[in-house]
C-alpha cells in the first residue's frame, strides 16, 4: 500500500517585543489603562466609528501591547472571540484588558457591552486567562466595568 502525501502549511507561533520587559508600563488602575489604551486611539475617528482593541499583560500586569481587534460603523463592531483569544495566546499574555469606544460619547455600556463581556470571560476562564477589565472609552473619560462591579 502506497502513502498518500499531503502539502499543508506550517503554522509558527511568535511574539517578538523590541524592548526590555523593565521598560513596559506596569497597570494598576483602569486610569492607568485608559492613559495607553487612549494613546492609540485616532481621534479623528474617536467620535465617528466604533472600534475595539484589547491589552494584553504578562502575570505582573506590565504591558505586552496594545492590538486592534476590529473597526465597525458608527453603533457596532463585530467582536470574534477567536481573534482576541489567538492573539492573547500568542503573546503568552495572562491578563486581557478590552477596551472600546462609543462614538456617541455617551459611556454607560449597552445590553450588547455586557453580553459580550461575559461571553469573554467565560471563554478566558477555559483558557487559564483573566479578563480584568473592559472599558468604554471617549475623548476625554471612561467607563470601567470593572469599577462598577460589572466584571
Amino acid at each position: 500500500m502506497t502513502l498518500k502525501s499531503f502539502k499543508v502549511a506550517e503554522v509558527e507561533i511568535s511574539y517578538k517585543p523590541d524592548y526590555k520587559v523593565s521598560e513596559r508600563p506596569q497597570i494598576s488602575s483602569s486610569n492607568e489603562a485608559y492613559k495607553i489604551l487612549i494613546q492609540q486611539w485616532n481621534m479623528n475617528r474617536i467620535e465617528l466609528l466604533e472600534e475595539f482593541k484589547i491589552l494584553l499583560l504578562n502575570r505582573r500586569n506590565r504591558v505586552l501591547g496594545v492590538v486592534d481587534i476590529s473597526q465597525g460603523g458608527l453603533s457596532v463592531t463585530v467582536v470574534d472571540p477567536k481573534v482576541i483569544f489567538v492573539t492573547a495566546l500568542k503573546s503568552c499574555a495572562t491578563g486581557i484588558i478590552l477596551c472600546h469606544n462609543h462614538p456617541s460619547g455617551e459611556l454607560d455600556p449597552s445590553r450588547e457591552d455586557i453580553a459580550v463581556t461575559q461571553k469573554l470571560k467565560a471563554g478566558a476562564e477555559l483558557l487559564d486567562l483573566k479578563i480584568l477589565d473592559h472599558l468604554i472609552v471617549s475623548r476625554d473619560s471612561f467607563y470601567s466595568f470593572a469599577e462598577d462591579g460589572i466584571l
